[in-house]
């Protein structure tokens, strides 16, 4: 393989991507390379506030990107988002599901400890990371089945590997997100098309507006007590930027990927490698 027929492996012109929770902090990296790359990128978020600034980053690509207000836990919200995608930019070919996040309702804190979790807060964990990314995939994922060909990346975490102290409803559903996009791979290369591959990442630890003040203290600007055990378990020594995710997905929504389906990538310093001795 020559080193042209290496880069038009990244070339996305004239492919339609969906990245649901594209406008958030890990998102809005992967819908600005993506059209960066040629592919036409819808926003599905519910706060499409940040859609402006990702535009104006573009410059004359901006017309590549389009956001909708969409809910990943109301079918027909997803179903009106995949008509509205049709509509402005053609069929589906990948799917990034980067939206989830973990809740103070389901956290353990010294106001709340384990047994008194309400069934309410954990279940809105579940159900954001898992049944949301579940959903997506059955009701997007369908035009995949339709054309025959396309790829699905969904957002595991690090805590699908090694559960952190405090947050068991986070790290369960992003277990079930690595488990599930193992199943769906096998699912869709069996019954409709061994075109379409389903692959997932594991980010490590990145400082987003959700976890900031959870890792660095909001008054002294140094690390809490938690964001130095995580440091000192990275072998790299640092949080991640957003920007260290973009080759993994890259990777794995390209081409360059073609025989990889099923697998779990972790993007996280060294974190899941390293016993602490």
């Amino acid at each position: 393989m020559n080193r042209e027929e290496l880069m038009n492996m990244y070339d996305f012109t004239g492919k339609t991507f969906a990245v649901t929770g594209g406008a958030g902090t890990l998102g809005s990296d992967v819908v600005v390379t993506l059209a960066g790359c040629g592919a036409d990128v819808m926003i599905l978020d519910l706060n499409l506030s940040g859609l402006s600034a990702i535009k104006e980053s573009l410059g004359p690509r901006a017309d590549q990107i389009d956001g909708l207000q969409a809910d990943v836990l109301d079918r027909e919200s997803l179903m009106e988002a995949s008509v509205a995608i049709n509509e402005r930019f053609g069929a589906l070919y990948g799917l990034v599901n980067a939206a989830g996040g973990n809740n103070p309702r389901a956290t353990v804190s010294a106001d709340m400890s384990f047994f008194d979790i309400p069934e309410e807060g954990m279940r809105f964990v579940f159900d954001l990371n898992l049944l949301g990314t579940i959903m997506t995939c059955q009701i997007l994922g369908k035009q995949m089945v339709d054309t025959g060909e396309g790829v699905i990346l969904n957002y595991s975490s690090m805590n699908a590997f090694r559960p952190l102290t405090n947050i068991a409803a986070y790290s369960a559903s992003k277990a079930g997100v690595t488990n599930f996009t193992a199943w769906l791979a096998v699912h869709m290369a069996q019954n409709y098309s061994n075109r379409i591959r389903v692959n997932a990442i594991a980010p490590g630890f990145f400082l987003s507006e959700q976890n900031r003040f959870l890792l660095i203290d909001e008054e002294t600007g140094e690390l809490t007590r938690r964001g130095n055990q995580i440091i000192e378990h990275t072998p790299m020594g640092r949080f991640g930027d957003p920007e260290d995710l973009l080759g993994t997905v890259l990777w794995l929504l390209s081409p360059a990927a073609s025989f990889v389906t099923g697998i779990t990538v972790p993007v996280d310093g060294g974190f899941s490698a390293y016993a602490g001795v």
